[in-house]
């Protein structure tokens, strides 16, 4: 057999059985009188059903539907005058086909005649003789006709001998959904060309035969049309005519009465060959319709009753062709997923419609449900135009408008069919789809307005997706954000690193006169006082007027450390797009980002090509100045990020961070000498500028006086910045200090965001610096504009505030020297625990915790191993000294142990001995650098990769972003997919949710903005939901939210988890029909695991690896939601 696809078209005829044809006896003349028909019941479902019903009502004929046990939700059955139910007890499809009771509810309820539909029973002999023998009329060709032309042998041999051209043979079977039809291709030549042509006929019984011209459905799927054109596409005129002729010849011959459809193929000369006739409506009669004016419905009932087509005014010199006609089904098929059957509740449905466009529906209609159980015809788009490219153009504009959410559809691929042009402007077959293969690249439907929907019903039911720390709730109040003028913000240092590089910008800097200032408030203010948690839409707010009135900033520090990661983690924002939506709003400030050195802005080692990656794609979405440090001091893992900062074009700022008391002669570890030392190797190594990070405020004026100034003089040229925390209360006074010695940047945050935890108040600097040398620039009276935002904005995130649990610093600090920002979530974390009355213990653990380890330089991530010792010294109520006397028998957090193996660097003094040796053991030590050693990252594979599980709008960001974070990021992905973006929600929407009643906007983009009001909360349901319910720009809407409070004590299906190779999950809703594997079983990859059905359609699932069974949690008759869990396997 030649691999071939077959194209089908038809000619509609609309054939009128002669008398004799119809009779039994020989008394015809009566069975040709007129008898009207009062009551019509369609054996069928959905869309066809409800056409056939509005013919009924217009034409005054009472309509009765039927329907199975799961179609009680359906419109076809609110369409009817009377509905009822049929197979009780039956599958869903065998209910459809149970003629007795589709016979039994005819005569019950004085039915007069049986339209059939399409499909099902509708080209069923017995069906027809059934209906003849109960005495009710069958709406179509007689018994007789029907068995003929659904036999192909006889359909075949009437052809013949009608003088029709034959290229093969047929055969026909019957399984469980109806005929089936079996094309045996008996010859074909090389050259032969597949061109569908479809010839509609209609006869009377009185021997009238029309043609309503044909229809070229040759956009065909795996042999089921997709989308129907009238009249056929770019036809000889002399071909034409020679179709007509044979389907009226071919009709005639066999007495054909009511409506058919003749099929032909024609092959690349323009010679056609019969295939079939379908005794029945077609479901593209919509087409043929639109282009002859003629009512198909109207006139198969008409002449059911005995009219003739002349009486109709269906004479072939009166049909006409006008224009052209599409038809598109639209259909709940994802073509990303090869067109998988979608199931599930439609939650918004908005048609296209419009001059010219048309619509057959089934339950196209918000809130109804799309079952696994019969096919996935949604609606049927018809767009009539005057010619080929304006009915196309008109059934795009159609499909644009559509908006179906709940369940996937065929509409993307619709419009790439309709906007491809070869199907404009050429021929083609039934081999388009498989050989433009460029027809599934997909645009991806947005969502956004409902997948806000559901993420304020998912607060609302289940509380905040982010972890709140305390019990308050984010205040009510917005803060209004100050005016600024419409004109270009004033230049700021920003034009000297873009116009004369990173050298140019420190000569600048070093030659300023007065005190320059870094504005922390963006980053590490809010890391310190509101766990990180400030978004993205509230910098935003206040960015315009920090770019009018702060130009003369160092710097805003607003990106990298502990802000990456927690904007995917707890903010489910992009930090890439935060840092490329402030730059566009602050073009004329440098912007700082904080590099953990060869760790980037991770936790652990990357391999190098990684970290230059990173730094490359920052400097390239608006990043300027890169602030290199490492935990431990550790010279190598310095060198790398500085060089890696430095390859990007960036400005390169080592910080050497700052511990212990240079002013304190008895504490000579970290001496004045110490950091002298490495400030050499770090000036040598070529950084452009030197900081000092005081991560903990341990600076104090006398020992800032002592450690600037060696710098100062050891560094005439060179820019000095220097950070500090505001823990103890000594922060404005120590950066004063240093000012005095000669650093030319010290750091503050806005005063409503300053002190404590965070770094000293930029309006006490201000105000200090007044009219001295060190003057700032900085107009006081803006400081205050910008403090009173910040305040507002503050209470916000009160639920994150470090002022609910902590009332001030403490100069402790001096002592246990806790860095600003995990004081904070120490505190925390003791309240959280119930511990907040032993918070003092934690501290002095922490202190003694950091002897243990040998006195280390505490910033993350060094800092959080010595908290880990610190907690896990408290839980177990251990001293120090038992904790170095049980070492060898304890077990220890694993950041411990990892720290002494040599995972984060080499402590300056070495590892503490023999604490390190009693810990570790036998277990590996590594020596050197520990990222040295890994192989470079093939970020190649890694983004194909994401392609392949997120779709092909990964952009090298999102690659790097997988790359620090790889868990974080799939969660951060899989949360956008369900929710969408939601960073254009205010704080307290997305924090707390709505309010039932309250009203408010959310703008999507400029121009386009929601206006949502939240109205009510339904109660639980049995699958452990809850119905939230919205208006919408003005709409009802509605989601369905898991409970997961109740769902924790009700039983569902587990879900598969696709982060996890071996975890097999359903790829679509659907009944379990086999299994083909059980635990312990090995299998390979491809191999069939199970097979499951839904919507006609049976589908295999294949192992995705190789392995071995681990467990099996489905069985046959399981049914199935998609992505249930199905097996999983062991590699």
């Amino acid at each position: 057999m030649l691999k071939f696809a077959v194209v089908r078209g038809g000619l509609g005829l609309l054939s009128v059985r002669r008398a004799c044809f119809l009779s039994r006896s020989s008394h015809s003349a009566p069975q040709n009188e007129y008898r009207p028909i009062k009551k019509v019941m369609v054996a069928n479902r959905g869309e066809i059903a409800i056409r056939v019903f509005r013919a009924c009502t217009e034409l005054g004929i009472r309509t009765v539907a039927v329907y199975s046990e799961q179609d009680t939700g359906q419109m076809h059955r609110q369409k009817a005058d009377e509905a009822y139910l049929i197979g009780k007890g039956l599958p869903p499809v065998a209910a459809y086909l149970h003629i007795p009771d589709i016979i039994k509810v005819a005569k019950d309820n004085g039915v007069d005649a049986i339209h059939p539909g399409y499909g099902f029973l509708s080209e069923r002999a017995d069906f027809a003789q059934a209906c003849s023998d109960a005495g009710v009329r069958f709406v179509g060709p007689s018994p007789d006709t029907v068995r003929k032309m659904g036999d192909k042998v006889e359909a075949r041999s009437l052809a013949i001998s009608a003088g029709k051209e034959v290229k093969w043979g047929f055969c026909s079977t019957l399984d469980k959904m109806g005929p089936k039809k079996v094309f045996l291709i008996t010859s074909l030549s090389p050259d032969f060309f597949t061109l569908p042509t479809f010839c509609l006929s209609s006869g009377d019984k009185y021997g009238n035969v029309v043609h309503l011209y044909e229809r070229d459905c040759s956009i065909q799927r795996r042999h089921q049309k997709v989308v129907e054109i009238a009249p056929g596409f770019q036809l000889d005129p002399h071909l034409r005519d020679r179709l007509h002729a044979d389907a009226v010849n071919l009709a005639k011959q066999v007495g054909y009465e009511n409506a058919g459809t003749v099929e032909f193929l024609v092959d690349k000369h323009g010679k056609h060959y019969f295939i079939e006739v379908n005794s029945r409506l077609q479901v593209e009669h919509t087409v043929t319709e639109e282009i002859t004016d003629v009512d198909l419905v109207h006139a198969q009932l008409r002449v059911c009753e005995g009219r003739s087509l002349p009486d109709l005014g269906l004479k072939q010199d009166k049909i006409r062709v006008n224009g052209c006609a599409i038809q598109c089904r639209v259909t709940t098929e994802d073509p990303a997923r090869g067109f998988q059957p979608d199931t599930g509740r439609i939650e918004v449905f908005r048609s296209g419609e419009g001059m010219g466009i048309r619509l057959d529906s089934a339950s196209a209609f918000q809130g109804a449900i799309i079952s696994p159980h019969y096919d996935s015809l949604l609606v049927k788009v018809i767009a009539s135009g005057k010619d080929l490219n304006m009915a196309a153009s008109k059934m795009s504009r159609a499909l644009a408008e559509f908006r179906v959410r709940g369940v996937k559809t065929n509409i993307p691929f619709l419009q790439n069919v309709l906007s491809n042009h070869q199907f404009l402007h050429s021929t083609v077959d039934t081999q388009f789809i498989d050989e433009n293969p460029e027809l599934f690249n997909l645009k991806p439907t947005q969502n956004r307005a409902q997948k806000l929907l559901h993420y304020l019903g998912h607060v609302m039911v289940n509380g905040p997706t982010t972890p709140i720390p305390v019990k308050a709730k984010p205040s009510s109040t917005d803060p209004v954000i100050p005016s600024v003028t419409m004109a270009d913000p004033p230049m700021g240092f920003r034009e000297v690193l873009l116009r004369d590089g990173p050298e140019g910008f420190a000569k600048a800097v070093r030659a300023h006169q007065g005190l320059l200032l870094m504005d922390t408030t963006f980053r590490d203010a809010h890391q310190s006082l509101l766990a990180t948690r400030v978004r993205t839409h509230d910098l935003k707010k206040i960015s315009p007027f920090v770019s009018h009135n702060f130009s003369n900033l160092f710097s805003l520090e607003n990106w990298g450390g502990a802000t990456f990661d927690v904007a995917m983690r707890f903010l489910s924002e992009c930090p890439w797009k935060r840092l490329q939506e402030l730059r566009a709003l602050i073009p004329n400030v440098p912007f700082q980002m904080l590099l953990r050195g060869a760790n980037a802005v991770g936790y652990t080692n990357y391999p190098d090509n990684a970290v230059f990656k990173f730094c490359e794609v920052a400097k390239e979405n608006g990043m300027d100045i890169f602030r290199v440090f490492d935990s431990l001091n550790y010279l190598p893992n310095m060198l790398l990020g500085m060089e890696a900062a430095g390859a990007a074009g960036g400005v390169v700022e080592a910080a050497i961070s700052y511990t212990g008391d240079v002013s304190d002669p008895m504490r000579q570890k970290y001496s004045l000498d110490y950091y002298v030392k490495l400030a050499d190797e770090l000036v040598k190594a070529g950084t452009h500028i030197l900081s000092i990070k005081d991560m903990a405020g341990l600076l104090k004026p006398e020992a800032s006086k002592l450690l600037i100034g060696a710098l100062r003089d050891r560094f005439p040229d060179v820019p000095i910045h220097v950070h500090t925390h505001d823990t103890a209360g000594a922060g404005v006074a120590a950066m004063l200090a240093c000012a005095e010695a000669g650093a030319d940047v010290v750091d503050v945050a806005v005063d409503s965001m300053a002190g404590m935890t965070s770094q000293p108040s930029m309006g006490a600097i201000v105000a200090c610096t007044k009219g001295t040398k060190l003057d700032t620039g900085i107009a006081l009276e803006k400081v205050f504009d910008y403090s009173e935002y910040w305040e507002v904005t503050r209470g916000l995130y009160a639920p994150f505030d470090c002022t609910a649990t902590m009332k001030s610093g403490n100069a402790d600090v001096y002592e246990n020297e806790i860095p600003g920002g995990q004081y904070t979530n120490l505190h925390f974390q003791a309240h959280s625990m119930g511990l907040g009355n032993k918070f003092k213990e934690v501290k002095k653990a922490y202190a003694e915790a950091n002897k243990l380890l040998g006195d280390l330089i505490k910033v993350t991530p060094s800092s959080k191993i010595v908290g880990d010792l610190a907690q896990f010294m408290v839980q177990n109520n251990l001293t120090r000294a038992e904790v170095e006397e049980r070492a060898d028998e304890l077990s220890f957090p694993q950041s411990v142990v990892e720290f002494l193996q040599g995972y984060v660097g080499i402590p300056h003094g070495g590892f503490p001995e023999p604490f390190r040796s009693k810990v570790l053991k036998s277990l590996p030590r590594i020596e050197g650098r520990p990222g040295a050693t890994l192989p470079p990252l093939d970020f190649k594979a890694l983004e194909e990769g994401l392609r392949a599980a997120h779709g092909d709008e990964i952009t090298p960001e999102d690659v790097m972003s997988a790359a620090m974070y790889p868990k974080v990021f799939q969660e951060f992905k899989d949360f956008t997919a369900n929710f969408g973006p939601v960073d254009c929600l205010s704080t307290r929407l997305f924090l707390d949710g709505p309010k039932i009643a309250e009203e408010f906007e959310v703008e999507l983009e400029r121009g386009k903005t929601l206006h949502i009001k939240a109205l009510a909360l339904g109660d639980l349901n049995k699958a452990g939901q809850r119905e939230v319910f919205f208006e919408l720009n003005g709409q009802l809407r509605s989601v369905l939210v898991k409970d997961t409070v109740a769902m924790k004590e009700m039983k569902f299906h587990p879900k598969a988890q696709k982060s996890i190779k071996g975890q097999v999950g359903a790829p679509m809703p659907g009944k379990v029909l086999e299994v083909k594997v059980k635990v312990g079983s090995k299998v390979e990859k491809g191999q069939p695991l199970c097979v499951l059905s839904a919507m006609k359609m049976e589908t295999v699932v294949n192992s995705p690896i190789s392995g071995t069974v681990k467990a099996v949690h489905v069985e046959p008759e399981t049914s199935l939601e998609g992505d249930d869990l199905i097996l999983e396997i062991e590699e």
